[in-house]
């Protein structure tokens, strides 16, 4: 990391060992995750409601520069203690920098203008900003018209929310990523009686993982009724 970037920034931001573009299922999002996957783009922004995926396609998209041996960083905005405006200063010279939850701080003069320089940095630079939040950039309620312009210099997607077929091939594809096989009547299963959000189901599939693993266990449906109950 450049020595103009803090080396430990003051809160804890880390990467989901998860959140990988092989343990997203895209369907209906998958032009977005072809664009970065591809890393050609200078500047992407992702919107949409929660369990969209925003979150984690940002954190994949720095595993994967990560991986090719770039530099990257992920700021999410709506975890803000201990993370200040000034602290995008020197951020330019990494190969890729993802803000999340760009609404949390819409309409604050002293954060949009740090953004909106740092993006004019990077892009000097040739290097890539990739930004997420719940509405589209004109919807945000920003202050700062340059920002807001700038915001549509690049590709706009808007992130579509998975289905319950979606849903289902996603939590499958989770749980063999990490091993399991999980039979489609366990994944109905589950999902009939679980919360339908993605985060929740991911929780309970590694909460899944953890016991079966301990008790030597295939998952079944009666296997998982009972750690249910």
């Amino acid at each position: 990391m450049s020595p103009h970037i803090p080396s430990q920034l003051p809160l804890r931001i880390g990467l989901r060992d998860g959140a990988t573009f092989a343990n997203f299922f895209p369907g209906q999002n998958a032009p977005v995750c072809h664009t970065l996957q591809q890393g050609r783009e200078p500047f992407v922004y992702l919107w949409g409601g929660v369990g969209s995926g925003k979150s984690h396609l940002l954190q994949a998209a720095c595993h994967a520069v990560s991986e090719q041996g770039g530099t990257a960083i992920y700021l999410p905005l709506a975890e803000p203690e201990g993370l200040l405006p000034q602290m995008l200063e020197g951020m330019e010279q990494m190969s890729l920098v993802c803000v999340d939850d760009l609404q949390a701080i819409a309409g604050d003069q002293e954060w949009e203008q740090a953004l909106f320089h740092l993006y004019n940095r990077l892009r000097d630079g040739g290097n890539r900003l990739i930004a997420a939040a719940d509405a589209p950039p004109a919807s945000l309620g920003l202050g700062l018209v340059d920002l807001l312009s700038r915001f549509g210099w690049g590709p706009v997607y808007q992130l579509q929310p998975p289905g319950d077929e979606e849903k289902s091939a996603a939590l499958r594809l989770r749980a063999a990523n990490r091993g399991m096989e999980m039979p489609p009547e366990v994944a109905a299963y589950l999902m009939s009686r679980a919360p339908r959000d993605m985060h929740a189901l991911f929780a309970l599939l590694e909460r899944l993982d953890e016991i079966s693993l301990a008790a030597q266990r295939k998952l079944t449906i009666p296997f998982v009724r009972e750690l249910i109950q």
